[in-house]
């Protein structure tokens, strides 16, 4: 059985840092770059769909609520289209409009968002009360934030659970909010996805 430090090493790369996406910078461009992506991944679509879809939106400059206010519903959809995410193009394309405005509106940006939130608890609820977002796409946002925001801890999602039973590691023996920790958790997703054939995040 590999152990923790060796699943890290292996297959330990954040799932934004593979985009390019910069979260310790803790800039409100990098952290909507990343929602944007969670988003994607949020999906029942495999990874690598969602990575290239976002490719397409990062190609087009299309990473800020404006810009997809801006690009309208077509232009989502051809995009989202040309990314191989065909299946859910004309109802991501609706939910992202909606939220960008929804953020604008309420918030204006996500860093005011985590800056309004009460604890994690209320980062959470916040994050679940934009239409379409649910636990496994706020899980996925919050999850590589943990070290950047001071509110952002969530619990580890039910296939890290399930892949850490496997992998017979105790998750209760980690610093949650730590580098290790994160790194830990897309190491175990990716071990889940390559033995189960799960296809989303």
């Amino acid at each position: 059985m590999a152990s923790p430090e060796s699943l890290i090493k292996d297959f330990g790369k954040t799932y934004s840092s593979s985009l390019g996406i910069d979260l310790k910078s803790g800039k409100e461009e990098e952290i909507f770059k990343w929602f944007l992506a969670s988003i994607l991944f949020g999906k029942r679509i495999s990874a690598e769909i969602a990575a290239k879809t976002y490719k397409e939106f990062e190609a087009k400059g299309i990473l800020s609520a404006e810009k997809i206010l801006e690009t309208g519903w077509d232009g989502l959809v051809a995009i989202l289209d040309t990314g191989g995410y065909v299946r859910y193009d004309f109802s991501t394309a609706t939910k992202l409009l909606e939220l960008a405005k929804k953020l604008n509106e309420s918030y204006g940006a996500l860093t005011e968002m985590h800056h309004q939130a009460k604890d994690s608890g209320d980062l959470e609820k916040r994050l679940m009360a934009f239409k379409g977002i649910g636990p496994v796409t706020t899980n996925i946002f919050l999850r590589e934030l943990r070290t950047v925001w001071p509110k952002s801890d969530p619990a580890p999602g039910d296939l890290v659970k399930q892949a850490a039973r496997g992998a017979k590691i105790n998750l209760d023996h980690f610093i949650r909010k730590s580098d290790k920790f994160i790194k830990l958790e897309a190491a175990l997703i990716r071990i889940h996805r390559m033995y189960k054939g799960t296809k989303n995040k």
